[in-house]
């Protein structure tokens, strides 16, 4: 999942909400420099990423995408599950969205502090373009998508992605839609565990 969905999930808890932000830019080595909580969030975000990962109806979704992007399916996917839950935003909160995002910028700057650099570097764009509410429209996608391209090691052709969200947009939405409340349960056995 990508950042609105990982942050909606751990949404409430504070310091597990920044250390599910932070997780993919912290190595094994530095996890003893941060509180419990913001360790626990790490662990959370990992076990979000190997249950999607593992999940068949996400098969389903990287599969269409597969031949076209190889191991960027994966990626694009993600993103595009991040657009869902910000188009069915509704169905899932009370809190509009753009209240949502501004939470959670005010949330994480906070903590800005603990940070490591390059999570630092992302939480400067991200708020300033306020990435979480540009989720919402395929504008916002497309954008984020062409960020991905740039920063890709290898060409990887997510700059186009946008137009395979368009043709194979029902079908996309309908496999998030099945598999969303899987994670949201999972997620909230995690949380509920003390250690």
């Amino acid at each position: 999942m990508n950042f609105l969905a990982h942050l909606y999930l751990t949404r409430g808890y504070e310091e597990i909400s920044v250390g599910n932000f932070i997780a993919d830019f912290v190595r094994s080595s530095q996890h003893e420099k941060f509180s419990d909580e913001v360790r626990k969030g790490i662990m959370i975000h990992h076990s979000i990423d190997r249950f999607t990962d593992e999940h068949a109806v996400v098969q389903e979704s990287r599969k269409r995408l597969r031949e076209k992007y190889r191991k960027y399916s994966v990626v694009i996917t993600d993103v595009y599950y991040d657009h869902f839950l910000a188009a069915n935003w509704k169905q899932y909160s009370d809190k509009p969205l753009a209240e949502f995002s501004a939470n959670v910028y005010s949330l994480l700057i906070k903590y800005e502090h603990v940070f490591p650099e390059q999570a630092k570097y992302i939480f400067q764009y991200m708020s300033l373009n306020d990435w979480l509410l540009s989720y919402e429209k395929p504008e916002g996608i497309d954008k984020a998508l062409k960020g991905l391209a740039r920063r890709a090691t290898f060409d990887s052709g997510m700059e186009n992605a946008v137009e395979d969200l368009q043709k194979y947009y029902s079908g996309f939405e309908n496999e998030f839609l099945q598999f969303f409340p899987d994670l949201e349960e999972f997620t909230n056995s995690l949380l509920l565990r003390k250690h």
